[in-house]
């Protein structure tokens, strides 16, 4: 036990065994007495098992239950599956909100949304910015991923430093935001890092996951040669490729229109924070209708089948504004997340039974992944050197062969982690202390219900 008994430990309430619906703790003080920050607080999306849920969320009891303990949440950036819970369980929590520019104005907006007033709550912290939590000395890292504004935490403590990496990459030309802050992990590597938090997405993946700048060569060269109507369907929060869109649209002297409102705000929000600032002015897909079709991209929204999402309409032939025709073509610049495949294929399905053309990156290169593979994480190992190692962001399958590749690059402490388990990193060595509440709950229209509830059993039921 460390001098006082003090001890730093770590819990994650959801994002270990899974890829999703990421909620970390970190604690420091007495046990039982432990002032603690929370780094994300993210959602998970349903599949077809439970009817009329779309969204599902960690469950912030144990968290929750001594709020009077927690000193703030911490963002590292705007993904759903990070920051898409927080406007539901902050009411629970009632505490600072930490982020960066843009990470602020997605989080300002969910709070809009749920008409909650967040005013003062939401602390805004520049890029590479430093925030001070009791005894957590917390420095943002500038790292690459498929958004804007990516940041790893390294979070000083009296017990040794833990670099928390989040989502990431190495990219050295991301076309948009700045490039991963070598210099600054490197330093933070000689200075000793207790445990490292990391992206256990790729682990598979041999080699690096490629730069965002070679999905604008792969885009220009299948989409210069395009007849008719083209519709392309990414992630909208990946600002990166919606402005590889609009450049390569003036090349071939098309004009483009976002579909969708989630691709409409994120644009109008990447704006504001002064990204986005040299590219044409989007058509109205009202206005659209007027213009040949050969002169059109269209970028929607929906590229992982959901149901009312842009994209889906188009193929089922509701869309009110925008309908294809034979010879038309769509483009797929994502990857398929696990889980999503039936819904997508259908989509595939309607649109060839219409002789309308699909690619997808099985077949160009039109996408590359905002994680990283084995070269980006050898890299990342041999800057950071930690003594533990923390696998998240992955099935089961992903950690462990994550822990092999730790042990294999000298890492000395390992650790496959369940949700729920409290891990004292510090004094002595890494172990399992506790096990806490955690779970899910699920969000019904606008109200929460939890994992137990008639409603959920009778949908089960229904399924």
């Amino acid at each position: 036990m460390a001098k006082g008994g003090q001890e730093l430990v770590y819990c994650s309430l959801g994002g270990a065994g899974e890829i999703g619906m990421n909620l970390n703790l970190f604690g420091y003080g007495k046990p039982g007495e432990y002032k603690w920050i929370i780094v994300d607080i993210g959602v998970t999306f349903s599949d077809d098992n439970i009817p009329g849920i779309e969204v599902i969320l960690p469950n912030p009891e144990f968290i929750a239950n001594q709020k009077e303990n927690l000193l703030g949440i911490v963002l590292t950036h705007a993904h759903e599956d990070h920051v898409g819970a927080i406007a539901h369980l902050w009411p629970m929590l009632e505490c600072p909100i930490y982020a960066t520019p843009f990470t602020a104005a997605i989080v300002r907006e969910k709070f809009k949304e749920k008409k909650i007033n967040i005013g003062s709550h939401l602390k805004i912290v520049k890029l590479g910015g430093n925030v001070k939590l009791g005894a957590f000395d917390i420095d943002y890292v500038t790292l690459t991923h498929s958004i804007l504004e990516p940041n790893g935490l390294a979070i000083t403590t009296p017990e040794g430093v833990i670099l928390h990496t989040a989502d990431w990459k190495i990219d050295d030309d991301p076309l948009i935001g700045e490039k991963t802050d070598v210099k600054k992990l490197t330093e933070i590597g000689k200075k000793g890092v207790l445990a490292m938090v990391c992206d256990s997405t790729n682990i598979f993946n041999l080699g690096s996951s490629g730069s965002e700048s070679l999905v604008r060569t792969g885009l220009l060269t299948v989409l210069e040669k395009m007849k008719n109507r083209i519709v392309i369907t990414s992630f909208a929060s990946n600002v990166a490729r919606m402005e590889t869109v609009f450049k390569v649209a003036e090349k071939i002297g098309r004009h483009v229109c976002l579909v969708g409102r989630s691709m409409n705000r994120i644009y109008e929000l990447a704006r504001q924070c002064n990204y986005l600032q040299d590219i044409k002015v989007p058509i109205d897909v009202r206005d659209s209708k007027k213009m040949p079709k050969n002169k059109m991209i269209f970028l929607c929204t929906g590229s992982q089948g959901e149901q009312r999402a842009a994209l889906a309409r188009i193929a089922n032939g509701t869309h009110p504004d925008l309908h294809l025709e034979k010879d038309d073509n769509v483009i797929f610049s994502s990857r398929i997340i696990p889980g999503n495949e039936k819904r997508l294929f259908k989509i595939f399905n309607d649109f060839s039974k219409n002789d309308i053309n699909v690619l997808s990156e099985e077949n160009s290169m039109i996408h590359v992944s905002g994680h990283p593979a084995r070269e980006d994480l050898k890299k990342m190992y041999n800057w950071v050197k930690p003594k533990i190692l923390i696998p998240v962001h992955g099935e089961q399958r992903h950690m462990a062969e994550h822990i092999n590749f730790a042990t294999e690059m000298g890492v000395k402490f390992p650790i496959k982690v369940s949700n729920g388990e409290i891990i004292r990193l510090a004094p002595g060595n890494p172990q399992v202390v506790d096990k806490v509440t955690w779970g899910r709950v699920y969000l019904d229209g606008k109200v929460l219900i939890d994992n137990d509830s008639q409603v959920l059993k009778e949908r089960r039921n229904m399924a």
